[in-house]
């Protein structure tokens, strides 16, 4: 983060525990997002409680920026679901809530959302003959498919690396199945790792 969490405690008795629970969970909010610029976290009891009610009926809200101009807010409040939620479960439950905010915008700026099947790598690069300029692809169920350096869109063929993922149109050619609009992707390099 850019700046320091801030916390704040309203109407609640503040243990170390329950603080250290809250930097720790604010830590893992940041391995979600790195360039987070602010994180302010309040817990507060809503109203002074009777002597025999629960003493950690309250509400907790955290309110995030992320660059370039995004605000996000996570909140619990008593009234939610079980209105007596320990404290510490009121502070996990509002945790999860804004890691899965964060995930979700991160997912949008990085472009990394749902990738239609046919958009997914479906071989990578087996063996390379630089020299003659001609390789093979292996497919996901193993097939060896054939391509030439001319049938490589967007890149050029000498700065292919074994491994690297691809998508590929297959046709039937002279000697058997070739690969033909052979397009590299590097960022779906995870979709045919899949097991």
């Amino acid at each position: 983060m850019n700046v320091p969490i801030e916390i704040v405690f309203k109407n609640v008795y503040k243990t170390p525990e329950v603080e250290e629970l809250i930097r720790t969970k604010a830590a893992k909010l940041e391995q979600i997002c790195d360039y987070m610029s602010s994180c302010r976290v309040v817990v507060e009891q809503p109203q002074k409680q009777h002597e025999n009610s629960n003493p950690y009926r309250m509400r907790m809200r955290i309110d995030m920026t992320v660059p370039p101009g995004h605000e996000l807010v996570a909140k619990r409040e008593a009234t939610q679901g079980n209105g007596h939620d320990p404290l510490i479960g009121v502070i996990r439950k509002t945790f999860d809530a804004a890691a899965k905010q964060l995930q979700t915008l991160t997912a949008k700026q990085h472009r990394l959302v749902k990738i239609h099947p046919t958009q997914e790598a479906n071989a990578i690069i087996g063996i390379l003959f630089r020299d003659d300029g001609y390789g093979f692809l292996r497919t996901i169920n193993g097939r060896e498919i054939y391509f030439h350096r001319n049938s490589i869109l967007h890149n050029n063929f000498d700065d292919l690396k074994i491994g690297m993922a691809v998508r590929f149109v297959e046709e039937q050619g002279a000697k058997g199945p070739q690969a033909t609009s052979v397009q590299v992707e590097e960022r779906l390099g995870a979709a045919f790792a899949r097991p």
